[in-house]
């Protein structure tokens, strides 16, 4: 896995670097989408009617290959919305997680609630792009940033207007945790065998002060990892590859939050 993210990583810094040759930073401010107000994840999360759900649509993993490769965007966003999902999310990268370059963009036309802009991002340039395309918030990785890097871009996030979710994966990252951070995600997977340990992930919570919002991310399957996740203090759950390797995503999506609610 560490090999996949070193590539995912080398390919984003030439994707950068294409792309500032192509569009200027003046470029992405001309677009109609850098103007919008921008939705809160975090109160839309805090809410007293919030799923807490966090529903991604993912088009194929590096690791797995493709999940649902032709799923449609509009459609299935649409009803995760429908479904009363808190925030949505939308993989952009292409090379690795097969996503078309229109994606996002249909997504934000469909959705009135938060989209966050999920990729790998190691340039500032690409804050200023997750905010032309639409996003509310926008995912920074603690594995492929280090804590300057994320502090900075946090501070570029905030005063674009957009929120932020960071995602951990065990003790040495907690020093990435700054203030200016709005969401906290543990991602459940480790990274080096690919294991799956809700107790882990609750154990490196508890270190998590409670003014973020904390995000249990990878591997949840059904309503009782979510309600065992809950009762330990996680308040959202970034679920992907369990509603899009169904036939239906936006249906798993509606009965997982109706059984959520009995």
């Amino acid at each position: 896995m560490h090999d996949i993210l070193r590539s995912i990583v080398e390919q984003k810094h030439k994707e950068v670097a294409l792309l500032k040759s192509q569009y200027s930073l003046d470029d992405l401010k001309k677009q109609r989408l850098f103007h919008r107000t921008c939705y809160s994840a975090k109160a839309a999360i805090t809410n007293d009617k919030s799923s807490g759900i966090i529903s991604e649509f993912k088009r194929q993993s590096p690791k797995k290959g493709p999940i649902n490769a032709n799923a449609d965007i509009k459609n299935v966003v649409e009803a995760y919305q429908k479904a009363n999902a808190s925030v949505v999310s939308v993989l952009t990268d292409r090379l690795f997680f097969g996503a078309h370059d229109a994606d996002f963009v249909k997504a934000r036309e469909e959705l009135n609630i938060p989209l966050l802009r999920k990729d790998f991002l190691v340039d500032p340039y690409q804050i200023y792009q997750s905010k032309a395309i639409g996003a509310d918030l926008i995912l920074l990785i603690a594995a492929i940033l280090t804590p300057d890097e994320v502090e900075n871009m946090s501070r570029i996030a905030k005063d674009l207007g957009l929120e932020i979710l960071l995602e951990i994966h065990d003790e040495s990252e907690l020093k990435h945790i700054n203030p200016l951070i709005d969401l906290v995600g543990i991602n459940n997977r480790n990274l080096k065998d690919f294991s799956v340990d809700l107790n882990h992930s609750i154990r490196l919570s508890k270190q998590i002060p409670n003014r973020f919002v904390k995000v249990a991310e990878s591997g949840i399957k059904g309503e009782d990892d979510i309600r065992f996740l809950k009762s330990n203090g996680f308040q959202a759950f970034l679920i992907g590859e369990h509603f899009m390797k169904q036939e239906d995503p936006g249906k798993g999506c509606s009965e997982l939050i109706k059984n959520l609610s009995f």
